[in-house]
């Protein structure tokens, strides 16, 4: 994929061919960008599995060999200048378009055994076992938003021509794919789009376990991420918070609202994202109760947690003898 990633920028600068209002190069070089962090991701989480290893071996053996034959139908699609999704026009293109939904549902499945495998796993940090967790999981959802994809729009089921249409499915709602859209990325400007909630859900595969390296990392700088107990509040925060933003991109893709014009209801509810983010950070970072011990008031001796020994000398009596006229003085 890395070798694919430097070939299509090549031909994004040597090509100026133009296919669904986007340069042909354009699709092989992001999936092949995205296949590249996909794959290092799964890699190194694979590393971490403990039971079950040799199943995780075939289950990231599938998962590359899938990535290999849906970049192989894509490139090829490009050679020959015709689209590689939702491609119906011939038999030879409606076959290569069915083979890429089977290695879509091969690698989905390829993941989700990975994904069992590391839930079975033991990890000694909670906050990398949540973060790993969650991640996998998050991405196994974005990734089933590929198949709302294939599915005919309303306009084409309205056409009434589905068995003798060139092209069924689309990336964009409301709106025919291949118009106005967003540089580097081309989502559409004009409508909604279900690459974007397929784009963020499956890179929390990455950005949840970076999230915990950046909190381990600050670790020795802030004394407050030393507590694991904190480092764990935080992941569970971000991960509520990142499975509600999947939520969030998804109900505004799905009612035809672009992602740069999003309408009341679509700011209404980032600003309630926003503000509950904050709110569970701020109570994430506090100090745990068990280490909230005060320290010696004016005219009272110093409180000892449970288990402490308030004196320091090893040798003096466990048990020591009350003063009888000091009980009698507690009582009254």
């Amino acid at each position: 994929m890395t070798v694919m990633t430097v070939v299509s920028a090549v031909g994004l600068v040597a090509d100026d061919r133009v296919l669904a209002g986007t340069a042909i190069w354009s699709k092989p070089f992001k999936f092949a960008t995205s296949f590249v962090v996909y794959a290092l991701a799964l890699a190194w989480m694979l590393t971490l599995v403990t039971r079950g290893r040799r199943v995780g071996w075939w289950a990231g053996t599938v998962v590359a060999a899938a990535c290999l034959a849906e970049m192989a139908i894509i490139t090829g699609q490009v050679i020959r200048g015709k689209r590689s999704h939702f491609n119906h026009a011939t038999p030879f293109d409606e076959a290569l378009f069915n083979a890429m939904a089977v290695t879509v549902v091969v690698l989905w499945t390829g993941t989700l055994v990975i994904a069992v495998l590391l839930l079975r796993t033991r990890m000694a940090d909670r906050a990398a076992a949540w973060a790993i967790r969650s991640g996998v999981l998050l991405a196994l959802v974005g990734a089933a938003f590929g198949f709302l994809m294939t599915q005919p729009t309303p306009e084409q089921r309205a056409a009434g021509n589905l068995d003798t249409a060139d092209v069924i499915g689309a990336h964009a709602v409301g709106v025919p794919d291949g118009g106005p859209s967003m540089p580097l990325t081309g989502w559409s400007t004009t409508g909604g789009d279900l690459r974007i909630p397929h784009f963020v859900g499956m890179h929390a595969l990455q950005l949840l376990p970076l999230l915990l390296l950046v909190l381990m990392s600050l670790a020795p700088r802030f004394a407050r991420l030393r507590d694991p107990r904190v480092r764990l509040r935080l992941v569970l925060v971000a991960s509520g918070s990142y499975a509600a933003l999947v939520a969030l991109v998804t109900w505004q893709a799905l009612r035809g609202r672009p992602l740069i014009h999003p309408d009341g209801a679509t700011l209404g509810a980032a600003a309630l994202l926003v503000a509950a983010t904050a709110t569970g950070g701020l109570l994430a970072l506090r100090t745990p109760r068990a280490d909230r011990r005060p320290g010696p008031r004016s005219g009272h001796a110093p409180e000892h947690g449970p288990g402490s020994n308030p004196d320091p000398d090893p040798k003096s009596d466990p048990h020591p003898k009350s003063d009888p006229a000091e009980t009698k003085e507690l009582v009254a």
